[in-house]
């Protein structure tokens, strides 16, 4: 009997351990982030009534919040941690303000990020024949455009802004995916989407020289995930050919290389941002090698379930991620205990495994320059 009750206990203890905040390491007072559904906190969810309403109710926000907040996830996001490190609330979704009416204080941060957002428009994938219904329009140029028009109400002169935005953090993405995953989705080969990376990496580029003109001191450009890894990719592009999957994960390497090129792309264009802008304090996220800890050891970062398959979704197929069965919607199930999955709906990540990538972010070690030296001085 004693033994069963210091068991309970000890898993009580653990249960309070994993719910409980990162602790602050970072010093910015204030975080703006641009994104897509990697990042959103309720953008999609204000703006849309239609193409996904599973995201208005559980299992969506079911570990950490109790309640669903628009965010594609169990619980919190990579944003939401990287807000915790910095001793900051949650940061507040733009269109919570504009559209709903509710006065919003966004001195300490607004999200732009929208679930399904692309880096380019509607035009780029219609001229390349690509016939598919976006998710939304908010492009990444029109998050740049809310926050024009959100600085007036941040500060009024150029010495007044140079000490707001010296203080800030700007998330630059991740973006870009869905850029990929449009086209993979439509059935349309590895090459077709791998011809779209130097105009997804040109825009990440435009955006971010912008948002340096405008003010921003610190930014934070992530990469792109391992995508090989995805479990909905996994499904769609599922092949008997073993040589097409790493033998030491499983995940399907030409769509991996994407990820990769996109990367690789991207940091050299970072590196000509920084010698424009010398001031500037321009940080390459690897949200690919911060993943790829857990997806080549998941046991080692506490995943005992199968690390590519989903958590939520269709129980028919490798992965649990049918296309047809959406997380939340009819047919859907859901596994027991998420924390043990890195794989949330078939195409984002569970809380666990987003808490592991923002903990490699504000460590340092998976940020060049390191986050953590970059002290709001």
């Amino acid at each position: 009997m004693k033994i069963n009750i210091l068991v309970i206990v000890a898993f009580s203890y653990l249960v309070v351990l994993r719910s409980l905040m990162v602790k602050q390491t970072l010093n910015y007072e204030s975080i703006f982030n641009f994104g897509d559904s990697l990042s959103d906190t309720g953008n999609f969810l204000i703006s849309d009534n239609v193409n996904f309403p599973a995201i208005r109710k559980p299992p969506y926000g079911e570990t950490f919040f109790n309640r669903s907040t628009g965010r594609f996830c169990d619980g919190r996001l990579i944003i939401d941690f990287i807000a915790e490190a910095n001793g900051l609330p949650y940061v507040t979704p733009y269109l919570q303000s504009v559209q709903t009416n509710f006065s919003v204080d966004f001195r300490k941060g607004a999200n732009f990020a929208v679930a399904g957002a692309t880096a380019n428009e509607f035009n780029f994938f219609k001229e390349r024949g690509l016939s598919v219904t976006l998710l939304t329009n908010k492009t990444l140029d029109i998050q740049l455009d809310w926050f024009k028009k959100l600085k007036p109400s941040l500060c009024k002169t150029k010495p007044e802004c140079e000490q707001y935005f010296k203080k800030s953090l700007f998330f630059v993405g991740e973006i870009g995916g869905n850029d990929y995953n449009y086209p993979l989705l439509a059935f349309r080969s590895y090459k077709h989407a791998m011809d779209f990376v130097p105009f997804v990496i040109n825009k990440i580029i435009n955006v971010t020289s912008a948002l340096i003109e405008e003010g921003a001191v610190t930014l934070v450009v992530p990469g792109n995930l391992p995508i090989g890894c995805s479990a909905i990719l996994l499904e769609r592009f599922s092949d008997d050919n073993r040589w097409l999957y790493d033998s030491t994960n499983q995940c399907f390497k030409p769509l991996n290389y994407i990820a990769k090129l996109h990367n690789d792309k991207l940091k050299k264009g970072l590196e000509t941002l920084r010698q424009k802008y010398p001031h500037a304090k321009i940080i390459y996220a690897d949200y690919y090698g911060s993943a790829m800890q857990f997806f080549n050891s998941p046991v080692k970062y506490g995943f005992t379930g199968s690390v590519l398959k989903a958590c939520c979704g269709g129980k028919d197929g490798r992965y649990n991620a049918k296309p047809s069965v959406r997380c939340g919607g009819k047919g859907s199930t859901t596994c027991e205990n998420p924390s043990t999955y890195a794989n949330w709906d078939g195409i984002h990540l569970t809380e666990a495994a987003n808490r592991h990538i923002a903990t490699g972010l504000i460590s340092g070690r998976f940020t060049k320059p390191s986050l953590n030296s970059l002290q709001v001085q």
